[in-house]
């Protein structure tokens, strides 16, 4: 199969000036994705000293593979010619695969100028990939969020539905990615389905139930657990002391109000620093797990924290 210069629709003949003019009209998929062989290529490196090429190493066996593939696809539609998808099989192309150093499948490797750039191996979510896409192309002007954005930002706006059907969608699609199981978790939670949540939580790998998310999620139903009820908030009304604010302040951090509830078990530690073995201190970093380490509230409050103890 030839090679076609996406800005042009003309067949590559010889490299030409990298800095040439972008199309008027959006490339078709024949100019945008290819497969490549033994016959192109070097017809593709010397591709690549006009428009950089992502190179698909991937396998029929691979069902990872088979995950990734649409979502390249996909972004290199999106991107409308700043770069070329090339696919290469190593099955049928060993030999090639060989010299390129592919040792594990897929494995996605950045060219340009005839050179290899970065590459990535695994079928990494969107995000990440739009993240690594980032370091060396600017985004398309009308990039539509991706399924993760989009779930989360639904779950951030409390539409717990969303939510959990675009997560259903992405385990589904990514049964490995177990950090979209993870998110999947923290939905249900938010939905009330604790024990469905721990279901799920509990299914997962050993060293994937131990990571700060798994951890976090788990930290959220264990506040839903021990935080008063209604009945019992209403009685400490009017109580100022280290066992109200500290009750009301894991409440408001069961029901989502996580900024007043860090600032109540500030206050509890600030007044009260032995109150039920720093039980204050305690749970706030109980806060930060179920937040997640980038969480601006985290980085906020573990600075104050850090303030008050040092």
């Amino acid at each position: 199969m030839s090679i076609v210069d996406p800005r042009s629709g003309a067949p590559l003949t010889a490299p030409q000036d990298a800095t040439a003019s972008a199309p008027h009209e959006a490339p078709s998929d024949e100019q945008l994705i290819i497969d490549v062989d033994r016959n192109n290529i070097q017809q593709l490196l010397e591709f690549s000293m006009q428009v950089p090429v992502l190179l698909d190493c991937w396998a029929p066996w691979c069902q990872p593979c088979k995950v990734l593939m649409p979502i390249l696809e996909k972004l290199t539609r999106e991107y409308r010619g700043t770069f070329i998808l090339a696919k290469l099989n190593i099955e049928e192309n060993q030999e090639i695969a060989a010299q390129l150093g592919v040792c594990s499948v897929p494995d996605v490797k950045l060219i340009s100028q005839g050179g290899l750039v970065d590459h990535f191996q695994g079928a990494l979510p969107e995000k990440e990939i739009r993240e690594w896409l980032s370091r060396y192309f600017p985004a398309p002007e009308d990039a539509p969020a991706s399924p993760e954005e989009q779930a989360a930002e639904a779950l951030a706006q409390g539409d717990t539905a969303t939510a959990r059907a675009l997560y259903e969608q992405l385990v589904q699609q990514s049964p490995e990615h177990y950090p979209y199981q993870v998110e999947l978790a923290r939905t249900l939670v938010a939905e009330g389905r604790s024990d469905e949540a721990l279901a799920l939580l509990d299914a997962l790998p050993p060293e994937e139930r131990d990571s700060a998310a798994a951890r976090g999620v788990r930290a959220s139903i264990e506040f839903r657990e021990e935080a008063p009820d209604d009945e019992e908030l209403a009685g400490l009304a009017g109580r100022d002391d280290s066992e109200a604010q500290y009750k009301r302040a894991l409440r408001q951090v069961a029901d989502g109000d996580y900024e007043t509830g860090l600032e109540g078990l500030l206050a509890v530690m600030q007044k009260d620093r032995g109150y039920e073995d720093d039980a204050a201190r305690k749970t706030l970093l109980r806060v930060f797990d179920a937040l997640g380490a980038d969480h601006p509230l985290t980085v906020t409050y573990r600075r104050k924290l850090f303030t008050l103890l040092y």
